[in-house]
């Protein structure tokens, strides 16, 4: 099965990071690619979002579609990320996901 990990940046987390001295900060990039090398069998595809304020949202609800320059919503919560696995079942991901080493939430949706 394919699920889709997507990493969730809080706020409070992305202070946290920022205000890391360097040598922190590099060791927090490397658990993170240690992450993605201890799983590269499992993962299909994977990729980092640009910031939050680079988004641009469409809707398609009101008429004519408008657009707008933003998140689709405003939250203290955004993806940052993502990673395509492909595993034997939810019970799998949901180990892959329980040692993600960085943003302190992992939304897991299986593809279709």
């Amino acid at each position: 099965m394919k699920y889709v990990l997507m990493f969730v940046e809080t706020e409070e987390f992305a202070q946290k990071l920022e205000a890391m001295g360097e040598l922190e900060q590099q060791a927090a990039y490397a658990a993170v690619g240690q992450w993605f090398a201890d799983h590269a069998e499992q993962i299909t595809h994977h990729t980092h979002l640009a910031p939050v304020h680079t988004a641009t949202t469409v809707r398609l609800d009101q008429g004519e579609p408008v657009v707008t320059d933003g998140p689709f919503v405003e939250g203290k919560e955004v993806v940052s990320g993502f990673a395509e696995v492909e595993v034997a079942d939810l019970d799998e991901a949901l180990r892959i996901a329980r040692s993600w080493p960085a943003c302190p939430v992992v939304e897991i949706r299986p593809v279709s």
